[in-house]
């Protein structure tokens, strides 16, 4: 055969041969180690990636706790916490209490009749709760089982003004007419009027998510009690300034595995300083909205009712890392930024930096946007088997979305004709597909909001609800094509911008 010629060839070209023999061999093998190396953090599932500790729960003898109930407090990283009760709900196949549309009839006070399915006290189980309400605990009661585990999270009330103003500013009106964060903070009263709707978002927000009255004049006393409904209420209150340990806590509370509570930051937002582009998380301001010191303690006093909630959760938030001991909660976190940092390289392109919603390819995971700032998302790593793509898609995929896909898992039958509805009574609501978001004929005044909700007025029924100014709103549920919808109607006509309504869903 002619290949053996190469036998005639001197020692030097023997020599060559042979070097070029090994280096393709080496190759070879270097290939296939890496390939077999690579997939090995590639999981086949969220809780399947190779890892000593990540499918381990905290305490060997401990159960897993799969009746849960998250208050999604607003601007406080609360949507990367209810990714994971998403994701660990999703795995486990546990049922959700969603909302008919993206929150429960925020900002109303909580009602049971808000979730989807529900047909009556404990008649239909649930294990996870988590969209955005005003807490309501007896009616939360009606739903979630009596060992449910409730927990929330807390921010500095100075950040939280901060980020409530970039996301809020043409929501709120005290936001709204002011001509930045420092003039308000210079005089809040010259721009805030309790009366007008969505101005719950320029004070004492957390104090109002807790269900509690957000314009009492602050005594001590008034703190205090309200801090001791909290304590009663929740048994853990987390601290979004110290993410990772708050992380390590809910892991033990819960006896979760390590992977449940890894995450990546959802709703990053983007900063334009310098003509430069870069991102930042929810702790983090934007350059316009800096403020002096005295302008950041004005703000505290303006939020003194959150600003005392903070102060004591903060203190307690320590007391049970001390508790849990400082140097076990050290060796922890570092698990857990080590493991993001695998599940980043695996999952995410560009080193896992966060990138505007233009640039992702995937159209069904962009981030919603509001308010002054970009909301910034995250693409895929290419070639991604498929149970790893399911599996890091599952860590990045936005609320909006992910509560869309659990709701057609879990109604299936619920989905409906486009362009029908269908009432309670059983009869069928023809809707124009190509009719104005901002006002139609229903046989009444109508205003359909971004989600397709039904504003209407309706004379027949009348419910004041003093908590969010002398507008009384009142539901009617109907049957649309993407579920459940609500009709909201009131005496005199209720205008909703959509893009009013829609920026309470994303964080």
């Amino acid at each position: 055969m002619r290949w053996l010629g190469c036998y005639r060839l001197g020692p030097m070209w023997k020599a060559l041969l042979v070097f070029v023999v090994i280096a393709f061999a080496g190759q070879l093998l270097g290939v296939l180690f890496n390939k077999s190396w690579v997939q090995s953090e590639r999981p086949r599932s969220l809780f399947s990636i190779s890892s000593e500790n990540g499918q381990v729960p905290p305490q060997g003898s401990c159960q897993p706790h799969t009746h849960v109930m998250f208050l999604k407090t607003h601007k406080t990283a609360s949507s990367t916490v209810l990714n994971m009760l998403y994701r660990f709900g999703e795995e486990q196949g546990l049922r959700f209490a969603l909302p008919v549309g993206y929150q429960f009839g925020y900002p109303l006070p909580f009602i049971a009749q808000r979730v989807k399915g529900y047909r009556g006290p404990h008649v239909a189980e649930f294990d996870i709760m988590g969209n955005h309400m005003r807490f309501n605990k007896p009616e939360v009661e009606k739903v979630m089982p009596a060992d449910t585990f409730y927990f929330s999270i807390l921010r500095d009330p100075v950040a939280l003004a901060e980020s409530s103003y970039a996301y809020y500013k043409n929501v709120a009106p005290a936001f709204r007419r002011a001509k930045g964060l420092g003039d308000f903070a210079d005089n809040p009263r010259k721009y805030y009027d309790p009366r007008l709707r969505n101005n719950h978002y320029a004070r004492n927000l957390l104090w109002y998510d807790f269900g509690l009255d957000h314009n009492a004049n602050f005594s001590v006393s008034l703190a205090k009690r309200g801090e001791a409904t909290i304590r009663r209420n929740f048994r853990l209150i987390l601290l979004s300034e110290y993410f990772d340990q708050s992380m390590v806590l809910l892991r033990h509370a819960l006896c979760w595995p390590l992977d449940a509570v890894v995450s990546f930051s959802l709703n990053a937002r983007q900063q334009m300083p310098k003509g430069r582009s870069v991102w930042v998380g929810k702790a983090a301001a934007p350059a316009p909205l800096a403020l002096t010191e005295e302008q950041r303690q004005k703000l505290r006093e303006w939020n003194a009712l959150d600003w005392h909630l903070y102060q004591a959760f903060n203190h307690t938030f320590w007391a049970e890392v001390e508790h849990f001991g400082r140097a076990r909660m050290e060796a922890e976190v570092i698990l857990l930024r080590s493991r993001r940092e695998i599940l980043a390289r695996v999952c995410l392109r560009d080193g896992g930096q966060p990138v505007e919603a233009s640039r992702i390819r995937d159209k069904t995971i962009r981030p919603f946007q509001s308010g002054l700032v970009k909301i910034l998302g995250y693409e895929l790593q290419p070639g991604l088997d498929n149970a790893t793509k399911e599996a890091c898609l599952r860590m990045i995929r936005p609320e909006i979305q992910y509560k869309d896909l659990l709701d057609l898992r879990q109604f299936p039958r619920a989905q409906q004709p486009p362009g029908q509805a269908v009432a309670a009574g059983g009869a069928a609501v023809r809707r124009d597909p190509l009719s104005s978001r901002t006002g139609e004929h229903l046989g009444e005044s109508v205003e359909r909001d971004w989600d397709r909700t039904i504003l209407v007025r309706n004379q027949s029924i009348q419910q004041v609800d003093s908590s969010t100014g002398p507008l009384p709103l009142h539901y009617l549920e109907l049957e649309s094509d993407t579920g459940l919808v609500e009709l909201r109607s009131a005496p005199e006509l209720f205008l909703i911008l959509s893009f009013f309504s829609v920026i309470d869903v994303i964080e």
